[in-house]
């Protein structure tokens, strides 16, 4: 078993948020934040945030777990 960082991430707000990903595990926090930064980006012709639906929100998170690095794949 090794310690990993497992990198979540979830789409919408308040009542229509849900979990969209919670299969990406890294060695390194560093790269796990770096993931978790990209995929959070808005890309698009929205103007501002202010105008993005609730539901096209992106949260992403990088949490510590435990993992067997023979069952599971693990991102440099």
């Amino acid at each position: 078993m090794i310690h990993v960082f497992l990198l979540t991430i979830y789409l919408g707000a308040g009542d229509t948020r849900q979990l969209s990903s919670n299969d990406m595990y890294f060695r390194s926090v560093d790269r796990c934040n770096y993931f978790a930064s990209r995929v959070t980006k808005v890309y698009g012709n929205y103007g501002t945030k202010d105008k993005l639906q609730r539901d096209d929100y992106v949260t992403a998170y990088c949490i510590p777990k435990k993992v067997d690095p023979g069952t599971t794949k693990v991102y440099e």
